[in-house]
């Protein structure tokens, strides 16, 4: 069963409005979203419409009084069958052309586009031939931004970039009768459509001259008519729109809008359905109800699946258990008021980031510099300033080691010794001896050692240089004195000094 709800008694019915409440949130929460349009989308845009007392039918009719014609023989393939048939269809379709060319899109196009903008629409199928879908902003599927070219330099359509489907064409575009080659709709085809003739197809005068230049026989020129799709006639992008609707079916959508039709289209009757079913299945299970509660129990998602219908007319028995809301009013009232609950309920899906410009923004910026700096400083090694100097060498003598042969005494001031880092000491020291140590160990040990003997081979003896007990000046800088004793200042019979002495002068 179908439930019925009236814009217009929203603001009286509190059940009317929760529920309209309800379904714009379901909107909101939907991520991947179908919308079947028709005709009555584009009314309010200006558009005439078929069988008013100033529309299109009447304007065709006066121009030829003794033709007769119903609203859908005119877009029934036989017209032209007959030349009279066909001259009012091009009349009717360029007075049509005209309409289209000075309007602007409607809020329904552009609550479309702002599906597809917060990334919520999967897909939008349309019957109208207007083209006002991809003036809001959707690339239809007979846009040249939607068409590429492959391996022998035929136009594809890609598929990935259609986001508007256009199930009967495309007003805007011209197709050659006989090897349907396409082109936009420009002036000079408005001005024989509206004369009831139609232009040779450029493509095939091309073909016909280049023959007749080199001495063939010509060929047949065929002629340009309307790029749109009429009654009991295959679509030129059939394939194409049939892997379109198997690819949206396959990612299961979550929520179906129709707006606009009276779905009397047997083509579109059956791609409602298709997608009613694959969107009915997506709809969360009923919870289980509470005892002695007087409210049925709802779920967080209670609009997830559903099939929403927007249209002055109701539908009729036959879309029970497949339509499930019909929303009785313009659609451009309803997609307002779903825009309105919606920036409401969830502000958080309309907040948009933009970029400081003002005078504090320079502030902002060295702040960022100076945090760039520091990440890189960091990242090129670690600290700066004199821990990264490498640090002086010391000799290193353990009770273990054998002495130097030599007596050496280093003198290195206090002032001057840079600090080293726990990293740079450990390449340095050792308290391992080299007899007692692992290959690892050894390997520190004899840096160590290195070290030391680059210190010392220039050092001077301490006699020499009688700096021991050197009387201290005001400026005099404390240094360190590293003396160390062996056997070659030493007599026979005195021990031999295996510790380092060390004086502060």
């Amino acid at each position: 069963m179908v439930q019925s709800l009236a814009l217009s008694s929203s603001s009286t019915d509190p059940t009317v409005r929760r529920s309209l409440t309800n379904l714009s949130l379901g909107v909101a929460k939907s991520k991947k979203i179908v919308v079947v349009t028709g005709a009555g989308i584009s009314c309010s845009c200006g558009i005439p419409d078929f069988r008013s007392s100033d529309g299109l039918y009447k304007l065709v009719k006066q121009q030829y009084p003794d033709v007769v014609l119903r609203g859908r023989d005119l877009f029934d393939v036989s017209l032209f069958r007959d030349p009279t048939t066909t001259s009012v269809f091009y009349t009717f379709i360029s007075k049509l052309k005209q309409s289209t060319d000075i309007v602007s899109p409607s809020p329904t196009h552009h609550f479309i586009k702002t599906l597809d903008t917060k990334g919520k629409l999967l897909r939008s199928y349309t019957q109208n031939i207007d083209g006002l879908e991809e003036r809001a902003g959707l690339v239809g599927s007979g846009s040249e931004k939607a068409k590429i070219n492959d391996s022998k330099g035929k136009a594809k359509l890609n598929l990935k970039d259609v986001k508007n489907v256009q199930l009967h064409g495309d007003i805007r575009r011209v197709r050659c009768t006989l090897c349907s080659a396409e082109y936009l709709f420009t002036d000079e085809h408005m001005h024989a459509f509206l004369e009831g003739t139609a232009p040779d197809c450029p493509d095939c005068a091309s073909r016909s001259e280049a023959r007749v230049a080199r001495s063939a026989r010509a060929l047949k020129i065929g002629k340009l008519r309307p790029g749109i799709v009429l009654y009991d006639e295959p679509h030129p992008l059939g394939d194409d729109i049939g892997s379109i609707q198997s690819g949206d079916l396959s990612r299961k959508p979550d929520l179906l809008i129709i707006m606009g039709t009276s779905l009397k289209v047997h083509g579109l009757k059956k791609l409602v359905k298709e997608f009613a079913k694959v969107v009915h299945t997506t709809a969360p299970s009923n919870p289980p109800p509470v005892a002695n509660s007087p409210k049925p129990t709802a779920t967080k998602n209670a609009m997830k699946g559903k099939v929403i219908f927007v249209n002055k007319t109701a539908p009729s028995s036959e879309w029970d258990g497949i339509i499930d809301y019909h929303v009785q009013g313009e659609t451009d009232a309803w997609v307002e008021r779903v825009l309105e609950d919606w920036k409401r309920m969830r502000p958080a899906d309309w907040e948009v980031q933009t970029t400081l410009d003002g005078p504090g923004k320079d502030l902002f910026k060295v702040s960022k510099e100076n945090a760039h700096a520091k990440t890189a400083k960091t990242s090129k090694g670690g600290k700066s300033g004199r821990e990264n100097i490498p640090p002086i060498p010391r000799p290193v003598t353990s009770k273990l080691d054998k002495p130097s042969p030599t007596t050496t005494t280093t003198m290195v001031p206090l002032a001057q010794q840079a600090p080293s880092s726990p990293s740079k000491r450990s390449r340095t020291t050792s308290h391992y001896s080299k007899h007692e140590c692992s290959p690892s160990k050894k390997k520190t040990h004899s840096i160590a050692t290195a070290a030391e003997r680059t210190t010392n081979v220039n050092a001077l003896p301490a006699e020499e240089r009688g700096l021991l007990f050197e009387s201290r000046s005001v400026n005099h800088v404390p240094v360190v004195e590293i003396v160390a004793r062996t056997k070659r200042n030493l007599g026979p019979g005195k021990s031999q000094p295996t510790l380092v002495d060390t004086v502060f002068s």
